[in-house]
């Protein structure tokens, strides 16, 4: 990643999220910069101020400031028209030329923000499908992040999603509440084979997505940003301690072979339910067989392993970017983790 100061032809998009803020910097149509911070919304508006504080200084600042948003969901706010309410009003206390992204409705000023609460509420991943929507025909859009994956739908040329607000999009498929590293493991699998034997996972938070990926290797040096399960560090051992709670064992009762089978078990478990719910979006909106799964988000490996599942080709959302340098495979990647952001900015 590169800073860059302030530039009258820049653009900077944010994705407000509930556990990260995640911004890109475009300069002459171009991406130079991604970047996110952790933001535990959930503790309070100061965290997003922090957040802030953190990206204006890597990323520099810009006069062109498009919003989009997931964190009004938290528990901070009593509904979400408090939330998309408080978090209009922080950017625009913080951002010059905001505008806020409404879903279908494109980017509005902040003051129409209360007439379209239900667009703007958690509406980024129609902002990255928009993009795709702009560059393929037929897609499959998937995007694994920490908490969350979306599986929308492209269908000649427009966002074919049968859901708006996350109610209906857990319905329809198109929103599955599992990410690469935030999810606890409870609720992954309810139980998981462990020596020949179906062993029930204990109902606690004791390990996350985060632990088994690690342990597999899927996960980047700052893909995983927020403190584990049990504050420790987030080496293999550490992991392995974490996973070994979930099935009342001690690290010591089985090799390292034994703990690394135990976290693909809960990657093909996680997978299997994503691969569900694309199943589910396919039998409503059927696209041809050569429409591509496009990857997004942190989870990358999952989602190359679903588009080998639907015989699809798989395509990287950075080939859909208009990024400055596309050898910069840095940039690449964290445009990738941070599509939304992007795409806002894109749309700006």
């Amino acid at each position: 990643m590169t800073s860059s100061g302030s530039s009258a032809q820049a653009v900077i998009g944010w994705d407000i999220g509930g556990a990260h803020l995640k911004a890109a910097r475009l300069e002459a149509g171009r991406v130079v910069a991604v970047a996110q911070a952790p933001c535990a919304l959930w503790q309070g508006l100061d965290r997003l101020d922090a957040a802030f504080a953190d990206l204006e200084a890597r990323l520099g600042t810009a006069p062109v400031n498009p919003v989009t948003m997931t964190g009004e969901l938290v528990d901070l706010f009593a509904d979400r028209r408090s939330g998309v309410a408080a978090l209009t009003g922080r950017a625009v206390a913080r951002l010059s030329g905001v505008t806020v992204y409404a879903g279908a409705a494109g980017l509005i000023p902040p003051d129409a923000a209360d007439a379209h609460v239900d667009a703007i509420a958690s509406a980024n991943w129609h902002a990255t499908a928009a993009l795709v929507a702009a560059r393929r025909a037929d897609a499959l859009l998937v995007d694994m992040g920490s908490t969350t994956t979306d599986l929308i739908p492209v269908a000649a040329g427009r966002v074919a999603a049968r859901g708006a607000t996350d109610a209906a999009r857990l319905v329809s498929g198109e929103l599955v509440y599992t990410g690469a590293t935030r999810t606890p493991l409870m609720a992954v699998a309810a139980r998981v084979p462990v020596g020949g034997a179906w062993t029930t996972v204990m109902a606690e938070h004791f390990a996350t997505m985060a632990d088994a990926n690690r342990l597999l290797g899927r996960l980047g040096a700052d893909d995983d940003q927020h403190p584990t399960a049990d504050g420790r560090g987030k080496s293999p051992g550490e992991s392995r301690l974490r996973l070994s709670r979930m099935i009342g064992r001690d690290v010591a009762d089985l090799p390292d072979a034994a703990w690394a089978a135990l976290a693909e078990a809960f990657a093909e478990a996680q997978l299997r339910a994503v691969h569900d719910a694309a199943a589910l979006v396919l039998s409503a909106v059927p696209l041809p067989s050569d429409a591509p799964v496009v990857a997004c988000g942190i989870g990358r490996a999952a989602v190359a392993g679903l588009a080998e599942r639907l015989r699809r080709p798989l395509v990287d959302v950075g080939d859909l970017m208009p990024l400055k340098d596309p050898t910069d495979a840095a940039l690449r990647s964290w445009a990738r983790a941070c599509a939304p952001a992007v795409a806002v900015a894109c749309l700006a």
